[in-house]
């Protein structure tokens, strides 16, 4: 268990110095520019900050992560398809788990931390108006 455990941390390490490196870049900001866009439409329509909203219930969670699939679902997909490709190029092989763990953390992490911030800064903002 040790091994395998020590083979995925090396390789999850390894992808930010090996090929496609420019994804751990281009992937968050893709996310981060989905989350101003609908934290927009949240602080003009004053719902509760996304995040919030999913933690406490406000809302209907399976309605909100339905949303956040909807905004999300082409950005995740690529993110996937990106480490599979580096995966083959790497290591000639896909570890689909791994895959799996890299996908999310770069599409839906920075929408989820991105989208109730900037909602709250735009409702501020109108609110000083």
């Amino acid at each position: 268990m040790d091994e395998l455990l020590n083979r995925i941390a090396g390789d999850l390490v390894g992808r930010i110095d090996g090929p496609l490196k420019f994804r751990f870049l281009m992937q968050p900001i893709m996310a981060i520019l989905f989350a101003i866009r609908d934290g927009r439409k949240d602080a003009q329509t004053g719902r509760t900050p996304y995040f919030w909203a999913l933690i406490t219930g406000q809302g209907q969670r399976g309605d909100l992560l339905r949303e956040c699939w909807d905004a999300m679902k082409k950005v995740f997909i690529v993110a996937l398809a990106m480490d599979v490709i580096y995966q083959v190029i790497v290591f000639r092989w896909v570890y689909p788990g791994e895959a799996l763990l890299i996908a999310p953390l770069l599409a839906f992490v920075p929408y989820i931390l991105f989208r109730g911030p900037v909602s709250r800064i735009l409702r501020r903002k109108q609110a000083s108006s």
